[in-house]
Parts: structure tokens; C-alpha cells; sequence
């Protein structure tokens, strides 16, 4: 019997998950070759042999996504997994579009065909789109359950951008764990809040290898989701963060309208900066798409330490974090609200000042203006980003990513870090939840 050849259309994540639990073993199809989209310096690798199993001794070559019509003809490819999120509807219709029109079948994979059952509880937390709030979510909850006596290690969505082999199970206790593992500055924005807080944090590339470790010290399993992404352990709570600053994407994008269908609760964030109109529209889309699941709303407060009062009337370079704006289609984050709200005088515009990948980034994200996105896939990107931060003529870098940016570049003027976290609204909220899942 011929093998059926398949391509994986991926970003560096859900690709190598989809591959492992679905086509590593599987002797009645062939992977001839992975595409990569999104992040770069992904493209011209392979997928080490030492992850691709016994049928594939020579690892799986992985290319540029735009060879994927050319690749299509010369591999003959019968069917294309496209493996990625945070992807519009008419977007992911373009691509299946072209994969029909080159002669292959287009194919998207279910979470219950993805899915690892773990031994122990799991608490996922995946969202509608890139930046609703997953990460102050996912503390909030991890806090939680550790006041309940409960030893909880987070697993986080992968962002495997180095050696593949070398990260294909990670472990992150502390801070020095970042650098043993050559952290980039978007690992860092996911790992460090929590290692602050004293959460252990798992991720890598083989997350059945993963969770079998994590088992081994956690009673509950946290999954905090990238992107909108699926979650890749079978939840026994599903919770799923929307945002009212986009009304209306809960419902357009892929698969967070599959995750907003599938979630037990539904936390309506930043009810604090959204209109009233756009909570009361997110809630409606919401009931109409899953009305069985519990609506949660919650704020996401911006703080900065600035009992002097450094801030006001101050020229202010606003640093944002990175897939935010990017993945998730942003003008702002947290950065630019606190400069409104704690009185800087302006915010520099920072385009004229990008150099590098960083330059190429505002020609690829048009809505970007007076922010800068926090960019770091790897040590030359993380140069030009400390490089145009130090270019830009500002009084102050008023920086809102997860971690504290000014420890991992060398900024040559002051900066200021600006922090959020989620404050529930409704009663009862996360805590009842939790209680009620341990209980079973």
C-alpha cells in the first residue's frame, strides 16, 4: 500500500505537536517536509531524527512557507495539516485554496485528535486571540491553587526557536534557567512572571515527554496556551480569556472560535478600558456560541512605580510586547494605556529609529505607529531592538512586557516597567471553579 504524503504547514508549535501524537508512529502516512510561517531563522532546518522517530532516521526537512506550492508538485503531497494559529477565517481559506488548487487536501486537526490525557487534573487556559490575557490568567490561577495546598507545574506552548533536540523537554525552577537554556526575549516573557512567582514552568518540543515529567511533582497541571492555539493535554476545566478591545474576533479567528465553543468558563477581560458597548457585544457572542459556559468578567489594571511622578509630562519611547502586536493584531498594550494614564507628555513615534528585522516589521504590521514591539527571536533581533530602543530621542522607555526588558538589554536612558494583572469582577469566579474541580 502507498503511504499517503503529508506537509505540515506550522510556526515552530502545534506543527511538532501534530506530528508527534498523529504521524511520528503512523505507518500508513509519510511526512515528506514541515513549512514555517511567522518566526524567523525556523526555515532550512530539520526536524532532528532523534524527535522524528524510527521511520524517519533522517529527521524531516522544514522550509519556507511561501515554497509551499512549488513543494506541493516536486514531493508530491497528497494532503497538507495546516498547524499554526491565530489565523483570520478568509486567511485560512486563502491557504487551503491554493493547497486545493496545487491538487492536495487541506486538513485541520481536532483537539480530541491532538490531545494527551494526563493522570493528573488540567486546567487549561487558551484564549480567542493572541494578547487577550492568558499569562495574568494563568498566574492568577496558578496562585490560587498553591493557597489550596496544591503543587502546580504550568506547561507552556511551545516556542522551540533554538536546537530542537537540545530543548525537547525543558524545566524552568529560576531565573538562571533562562540563560542555561538560551532563552529568546518571547520565552522569557512567558517564563520569568511565573518563576517570579515561584511556579515551575515546563516546555520544549516532545510534550508527552514533557507532561510524564511534569507528573512527577505537580498535582494539578496548568496548560498556559499560546496564541489562540488549542490546548494539547485533554482539560478537565477548559478556560478560555476573550477581549472586549476586539469585539467581534471571539468569532473570526482560527481556532479561537473553536476554543470559545469549547470552554467550560469564559473570562470577558479588560472590562476596565473596553466600552460598555463592546463587553455587552463580546457577551452576546459568547452566549450564542456556547451558551452552557460560565461568563467571568475581569479587569487587567496597569500599574507603574512612579510614587514622584517621573513619568508626567515626560517624552516616552512605549515598548510593547511583541506577539501582541504582531499575532494578535494590536495598535497598543499596557505600556501605552499607563502613559495615558499616569500623564507623559508624548510618546515618540520609533519607526524612523527601527533598524534591522525591526524595520521590517512595521513594513509587515501597518497598524503599528507610536509603539514599539518587543522583538527578540534570538540574539540578532534582540541587538536590533536594543539598538533602536537607544536610537529613539525619548526622556524614558516606558516598557510593557511581561518581563523586565531593561535586564536583558542595555538601555541608555532611564525606563520603567509597567505590570497587570487579572482582578475578577464577577462572583464566584476562578476560585469556586478550581474548588469544585478538585472535588471531583
Amino acid at each position: 500500500m502507498n503511504k499517503k504524503k503529508v506537509l505540515i504547514m506550522g510556526a515552530a508549535g502545534r506543527d511538532f505537536h501534530n506530528f508527534n501524537v498523529c504521524y511520528r508512529d503512523n505507518p500508513e502516512c509519510e511526512v515528506v517536509a514541515f513549512t514555517a510561517y511567522q518566526i524567523p531563522n525556523i526555515a532550512g532546518r530539520k526536524y532532528p531524527a532523534e524527535l522524528s522517530g524510527k521511520l524517519y532516521p533522517a529527521g524531516i526537512p522544514i522550509y519556507e512557507e511561501k515554497e509551499l506550492a512549488g513543494l506541493i508538485k516536486k514531493l508530491k503531497v497528497d494532503e497538507v495539516v495546516f498547524s499554526y494559529s491565530d489565523v483570520a477565517f478568509t486567511t485560512v481559506m486563502e491557504k487551503a485554496s491554493l493547497v486545493l488548487a496545487c491538487g492536495a487536501d487541506f486538513k485541520l486537526l481536532s483537539g480530541e485528535h491532538t490531545y494527551i490525557k494526563s493522570k493528573k487534573p488540567v486546567v487549561a487556559v487558551c484564549a480567542v486571540r493572541t494578547g487577550c490575557g492568558k499569562s495574568q490568567t494563568t498566574r492568577f490561577i496558578a496562585s490560587t491553587l498553591k493557597s489550596m495546598g496544591k503543587k502546580v507545574v504550568a506547561i507552556r506552548h511551545p516556542m522551540p526557536y533554538g536546537d530542537l533536540a537540545a530543548q525537547t523537554c525543558q524545566r524552568y525552577a529560576s531565573l538562571a534557567d533562562l540563560e542555561k537554556h538560551k532563552c529568546t526575549i518571547e520565552e522569557m516573557e512567558e517564563y520569568e512572571p511565573h518563576i517570579a512567582e515561584g511556579h515551575i514552568v515546563y516546555a520544549g518540543v516532545d510534550y508527552g515527554k514533557i507532561l510524564a515529567e511534569a507528573e512527577k511533582e505537580a498535582d494539578v497541571i496548568l496548560w498556559d496556551g499560546g496564541n489562540n492555539d488549542l490546548s494539547f493535554y485533554k482539560p478537565d476545566l477548559y478556560i478560555v480569556v476573550t477581549d472586549p478591545l476586539r469585539p467581534g474576533h471571539e468569532g473570526m479567528y482560527y481556532p479561537g472560535a473553536t476554543n470559545l465553543r469549547l470552554a467550560d468558563i469564559v473570562i470577558i477581560n479588560k472590562v476596565d478600558t473596553a466600552s460598555p458597548a463592546a463587553i455587552v457585544k463580546v457577551r452576546e457572542n459568547i452566549k450564542a456560541m456556547n451558551p452552557k459556559a460560565e461568563i467571568i468578567e475581569a479587569e487587567s489594571p496597569v500599574v507603574i512605580q512612579d510614587e514622584n511622578g517621573r513619568l508626567k509630562g515626560k517624552k516616552v519611547l512605549v515598548v510593547e510586547d511583541g506577539p501582541t502586536l504582531t499575532h494578535g493584531d494590536m495598535a497598543y498594550g499596557a505600556a501605552f494605556v499607563a502613559a495615558r494614564q499616569y500623564g507623559a507628555g508624548s510618546v515618540v513615534d520609533p519607526r524612523p529609529y527601527a533598524v534591522g528585522t525591526i524595520e521590517k516589521v512595521y513594513e509587515n504590521f501597518r497598524q503599528l505607529k507610536d509603539i514599539l514591539p518587543a522583538m527578540g527571536y534570538g540574539k540578532a533581533q534582540m541587538k536590533e531592538l536594543n539598538e533602536t530602543i537607544n536610537a529613539v530621542p525619548a526622556d524614558m522607555v516606558l516598557v510593557g512586557t511581561p518581563i523586565d526588558l531593561a535586564r536583558h538589554l542595555k538601555f541608555n536612558k532611564p525606563s520603567m516597567r509597567v505590570t497587570y494583572s487579572l482582578k475578577e469582577k464577577t462572583s464566584p469566579g476562578l476560585r469556586s471553579a478550581l474548588e469544585k474541580l478538585l472535588k471531583k
